[in-house]
């Protein structure tokens, strides 16, 4: 149950909703619990005069107790011995409370607990960017300019959260639900951010890209449903339609007042740096900076989730595909700062440990590409238990192979559920992450 307070009287300890819209404000989400007053600033300058909040959700401070005249608590004697031996009680218990967070179980377990509160959290993100991203496509026919300050305001808030100081990590999340074509927007929308901070873009270049990529398809919404994507068995005229949707996107971000660094992401992003892409032939030279980018990570991301499931490669097929036979097609260093940047085993690729244990990936760490965080398969540990190994750090395990979802043992099969839909966000790197080791269990 929400209930409505004046902005002034917001506290510290109010769990409140903001009903903006993720795009509108630079909070990681916008239901949250408020704990610091920088929080409340940065709230009061968004301009609105009230908000809901949610009391039973909520931790506000206890109202003081009651004081005699002379400003001391009013207790008697034998409260007064109570309240000694219960402080007595009260160190013993966090004595004991402390020795105890320092045994190898409860860093496993506070190291659990974090990187499964990083998966909540980057799955709510997600959601509330494709809501997001799906009230700016419906907005594009009717009402283009306000389309695109969704847009606009969708990317500056992912940036808002992408630009901090620490590394960030791409992980894959579980099944959240939502069409494809949202997730595919998304999918190179943030791989391509997360490129361009790899390469030091400024705020107006990465602003541009990534308007760019979250439309990059929306000349198709002129198309029928049949031509939306070349993975299928397109005759000539059809293929010929589909090509169409770049022109189609470019009329739709010129009615938008997209910016030229966006207009060319929707221009190029199916130019291929050997002059061999469409509708222009540009070669490397010609292909705007940004464009080279969202080319690559849209066609890995076609890769790894085409309009038919079972054509899909894994994460690392993709990769390796693309970088034994398509090298010639996309930038030489940004392929290699891709491969960098998601790992040689990307998130969601299925592996054999060393150990002979089986795994998915989760996530990977830029600096790390040969020691990402799997999920390791081990039937007699409840799922909702399961191992999250931190590779990195460990010396006598790794990866020996990738496998196909077909490889794997039925067991393993059903313990790590294979996606049959990738889907990336980001997240930054835990100080905690290289607290969990490879014998360690969740309580």
């Amino acid at each position: 149950m929400s209930v409505t307070v004046d902005i002034e009287a917001l506290q510290v300890g109010m769990f409140v909703h903001l009903d903006l819209g993720w795009w509108a404000h630079p909070f990681a989400l916008s239901s949250f619990l408020v704990s610091t007053p920088e929080q409340i600033t940065t709230i009061r300058g968004l301009g609105l005069k009230t908000l809901r909040w949610s009391p039973e959700k909520s931790r506000l401070a206890p109202a003081p107790a009651a004081l005699s005249p002379d400003g001391a608590v009013p207790i008697d004697g034998e409260a007064d011995a109570a309240l000694a031996a219960g402080q007595t009680e009260a160190e013993a218990a966090a004595a004991a409370a402390a020795a105890a967070e320092n045994s190898p179980e409860a860093r496993q377990r506070a190291a659990l607990a974090e990187q499964r509160a990083a998966q909540r959290l980057c799955e709510q993100q997600y959601g509330e960017a494709g809501e997001a991203w799906c009230a700016a496509q419906r907005l594009v026919p009717a009402a283009p300019v306000e389309a695109r300050g969704i847009a606009e305001g969708l990317t500056r808030s992912l940036l808002d959260k992408m630009m901090v100081d620490r590394e960030m990590c791409v992980r894959v999340l579980s099944d959240v639900g939502g069409d494809r074509v949202a997730g595919h927007a998304l999918n190179v929308t943030v791989i391509s951010l997360l490129m361009g901070r790899v390469f030091g873009f400024s705020e107006t270049d990465m602003l541009d890209m990534g308007v760019g990529a979250l439309l990059h398809d929306v000349g198709k919404l002129d198309l029928p449903e049949r031509v939306h994507h070349a993975d299928l068995q397109l005759g000539h005229s059809e293929a010929q339609a589909y090509r169409e949707h770049v022109a189609l996107g470019v009329a739709h971000g010129r009615r938008m007042g997209l910016s030229e660094g966006a207009l060319h992401v929707l221009a190029q992003h199916h130019e291929m740096a050997d002059g061999s892409g469409f509708p222009g032939r540009l070669n490397l030279d010609r292909m705007a900076t940004a464009a080279r980018i969202v080319s690559l990570v849209n066609r890995y991301d076609n890769l790894c989730n085409p309009s038919q499931v079972s054509q899909s490669l894994t994460p690392h097929e993709a990769l390796s595909l693309i970088f034994a036979q398509s090298r010639t097609k996309f930038d030489a260093t940004m392929l290699n700062a891709f491969i960098r940047m998601m790992g040689v085993y990307p998130p969601g690729s299925l592996v054999q440990l060393t150990d002979d244990r089986y795994a998915a990936v989760v996530s990977c760490n830029s600096s790390r590409p040969l020691k990402p965080r799997v999920l390791v398969c081990d039937t007699a540990v409840p799922m909702a238990d399961a191992l999250l190994l931190n590779l990195d750090g460990q010396t006598d395990v790794g990866i020996r192979r990738s496998l196909k979802p077909g490889q794997l043992p039925a067991a393993a099969r059903d313990y790590l559920s294979p996606r049959q839909r990738m889907v990336y966000f980001f997240e930054p790197v835990s100080a905690n992450a290289a607290d969990i080791n490879p014998e360690a269990r969740a309580a």
